[in-house]
């Protein structure tokens, strides 16, 4: 049987390391911090992913965690896929992949196959040094937070960069591959690299379609949720397109894959407009909840209390990367806050004037206005009449429609959402 390695057990590493085990096979987590693999051994884990505790406690035996890099030796296939850090202007930190790979490679046997995993930059996987292994590989990840067990499990597709797309994958690496059971893409290096930018700038580009056209509809009393379902029967967009608007592009990833096009187009002389373009839209739309709630309540009571829920970037994560709820809470300077998340404390907003609260409706008492800024699926299951019942003022804004529309107007909230005017409710 197949023994497989992964090197790095944060979120990538973790989860890719528990879906493979999750197909019989005999699974080595590695990373050299010993207090994670400590953490990791004794059942608590450094991520949270909804279904990844039970992922990795039901695998049992298959699945091991060292800090010892010697343990990676009988390993057949060994995955690169430590976290790949980002700055503020969406650069990797690749010296974290290239000082794993140089701990690594010394302790795999030499007939070991090298998997990068973990996002890189077109071009980086062919200039790899590593000449102690005849094999190597890049292997798109598309994972997504919130769905990482889904998708790890079920994936759609496999996407593999080889040095020669023509040969015959690697024995051992297909045999991993094939044990999920979904179509395998092999493809030089550079193409396997810019296949996963591709896949995100799709989505961005849909993004951006939904939030230009969603604000057009919120100024001429259109619902974009009506036209949608349009959209979706059309074959050239599809019935799985991402057409729902949100507050800008978060997260981190998109914004890596839009920084290193950016790159390759001034190095290579392309042009990458449009990608500006889609930034600079992602902005104005972040801004959404900042502007109405100075339009509609602060313009005329600076001195007003929100209530906000949600901190996380997007449900199911507690990661708050480029989050739009912590942008919109930079731009309300010295406003009294009441906040809720169920996974990001409070603190992290870093303001005296700050409550977090263990419950929802908590954070409403004293209220002027409540701002929905991460839809965790738990706030839909709240009633207006509750919300209303229990907030000081009337306004509501939900850009991402957790709440039901008719239902809060009916509670005599004023709401507001993306998509659609306050007077079309």
């Amino acid at each position: 049987m197949t023994v497989v390695g992964f090197a790095g057990m944060t979120h990538l590493g973790l989860v890719s390391a528990a879906g493979v085990a999750s197909k019989g096979f005999r699974t080595v987590g590695y990373d050299a911090n010993t207090q994670l693999v400590a953490e990791l051994k004794a059942g608590q884990l450094p991520v949270f992913e909804p279904g990844l505790d039970d992922l990795v406690r039901d695998k049992g035996e298959r699945l091991s965690f060292t800090s010892a890099v010697g343990d990676l030796g009988p390993c057949d296939v060994v995955y690169v896929a430590p976290d790949i850090p980002t700055d503020a202007d969406g650069r990797s930190d690749v010296a974290v992949i290239h000082a794993l790979i140089e701990r690594i490679v010394p302790a795999l046997n030499p007939s070991a196959v090298l998997v990068v995993l973990s996002q890189v930059e077109p071009g980086f996987t062919r200039a790899l040094q590593a000449p102690a292994l005849r094999q190597r590989y890049y292997q798109v990840e598309t994972l997504v937070f919130g769905r990482a067990v889904e998708r790890t499990t079920q994936p759609e597709r496999y996407i593999v960069g080889c040095a020669d797309p023509r040969a015959p994958l690697s024995p051992h690496l297909a045999t991993v591959l094939r044990a999920f059971d979904c179509p395998v893409l092999p493809m030089r290096y550079e193409s396997a690299e810019l296949a996963k930018i591709a896949i995100n700038f799709c989505l961005v580009s849909s993004v951006s379609v939904a939030n230009t056209l969603a604000e057009v509809c919120e100024a001429i009393g259109a619902d974009w949720s009506e036209i949608v379902p349009a959209l979706k029967l059309d074959r050239r967009i599809g019935a799985y397109s991402y057409l729902k608007p949100g507050l800008g592009i978060a997260g981190g990833n998109l914004e890596r894959d839009l920084a290193t096009v950016e790159r390759i187009a001034e190095a290579k002389g392309t042009d990458a407009r449009v990608v500006q373009a889609w930034k600079a839209n992602s902005r104005h739309r972040r801004d959404w909840a900042a502007r109405t709630i100075k339009q509609v309540v602060l313009d005329a009571h600076p001195d007003a209390t929100l209530a906000i829920w949600g901190l996380a970037y997007k449900e199911n994560t507690h990661s708050i990367k480029n989050s739009p709820s912590l942008a919109t809470i930079d731009q309300l300077p010295d406003i009294p806050l009441r906040l809720h998340d169920p996974m990001v404390e409070a603190g992290v907003v870093g303001r005296v004037k700050a409550q977090g609260f263990a419950r929802e409706l908590d954070a409403l008492d004293g209220a002027n206005a409540l701002m929905i800024l991460t839809p965790w699926p738990q706030y839909a299951k709240i009633a207006p009449g509750d919300i209303a019942a229990r907030l000081k003022g009337k306004v509501v804004l939900d850009p991402y429609a957790v709440l039901d529309a008719d239902a809060a107007a009916a509670a005599g909230l004023a709401y507001y959402t993306l998509g659609r005017s306050a007077q079309a409710l």
